[in-house]
């Protein structure tokens, strides 16, 4: 547990960015609330208050999970590859440190580590503007962002999305890792090109498209799967504030379905495919010492 602990200090003091970048992001939506000239507290329904203040406190998470989400992609394309470009592989080869161990604190740290760095980051920062808000706006707006079981919900629906997306998308974290540990150059370009050569002369030569399906399959099917009853961002963000466009209202608690989740053959599927990826990943960091 050591050596893990101190490779995912590396990881961060190697790639500021992990922590500079949600930074940036509260900075820009903090002075957004200091400075920003917007009322619209005369065009909510004071019925509606608390719905409004949940999907506020839903958005600024949104802002961050996307942005956590292209940074996370980026960071595990490139993180073997980085190592073998600027020939630091050689150095950290020379310490008794195995390479499945450096994979996988690798992984852990797009897979948990910076997800982690946004939550706390989401978190402090809607803090933060909640009470500008309540101060700049008053009671009447201000305290719609201010019911526990919103919050509450915020905090669950976070956590969720750090496990679930972990497991889902596993196949497409290891082939990141994979292309990361093997190219030479322009990993970008090799994410992309073997996938969709795979695609093309599958349709080209059998005339079926099981490779696009198996992909769309895999890139569209996590609400579906994680979250009860509804497949669309839309749906998510209406329960997420406590009331969907039917009169009957729907939290996320009613919303979450872990069961099902975890219980799906295509869940562990993935898993299975995910490992064996990774497993490629360290036998490439292996064998490869420079680019």
């Amino acid at each position: 547990m050591t050596t893990y602990a101190w490779l995912l200090r590396r990881e961060l003091w190697e790639n500021r960015a992990i922590w500079i970048v949600p930074a940036v992001i509260a900075t820009a939506l903090t002075l957004a609330a200091l400075f920003g000239r917007v009322d619209i507290s005369g065009m909510i329904d004071p019925e509606h208050r608390q719905e409004f203040g949940g999907f506020v406190l839903f958005l600024f998470g949104v802002v961050f999970l996307a942005a956590m989400s292209i940074y996370s992609a980026w960071y595990l394309l490139d993180c073997l590859y980085a190592d073998r470009k600027d020939r630091s592989i050689l150095f950290w080869k020379s310490l008794p440190v195995s390479d499945t161990a450096t994979v996988l604190a690798k992984l852990l740290t797009g897979l948990v580590v910076i997800p982690l760095v946004y939550f706390v980051a989401a978190d402090l920062t809607t803090l933060l503007i909640a009470f500008i808000v309540s101060v700049r706006q008053g009671a009447s707006l201000g305290g719609s962002l201010w019911h526990p079981d919103v919050w509450l919900q915020l905090q669950v629906l976070w956590l969720y999305l750090i496990v679930t997306t972990a497991i889902w998308y596993l196949p497409f974290y290891g082939w990141l890792l994979v292309v990361s540990a093997w190219a030479t150059r322009a990993v970008m370009l090799w994410t992309i090109v073997p996938p969709l050569a795979l695609l093309l002369l599958e349709r080209w030569f059998l005339g079926t498209h099981v490779v696009a399906t198996t992909i769309y399959e895999r890139l569209a099917g996590y609400l579906p799967r994680a979250f009860r009853g509804h497949s669309g961002e839309g749906a998510l963000a209406s329960s997420v504030v406590g009331h969907e466009l039917s009169p009957r209202p729907q939290s996320v608690w009613q919303m979450l379905d872990p069961v099902d989740f975890f219980s799906s053959p295509s869940t562990w599927v993935g898993v299975l495919v995910g490992a064996a990826l990774i497993f490629a990943a360290i036998q490439l960091r292996m064998r490869r010492t420079a680019t």
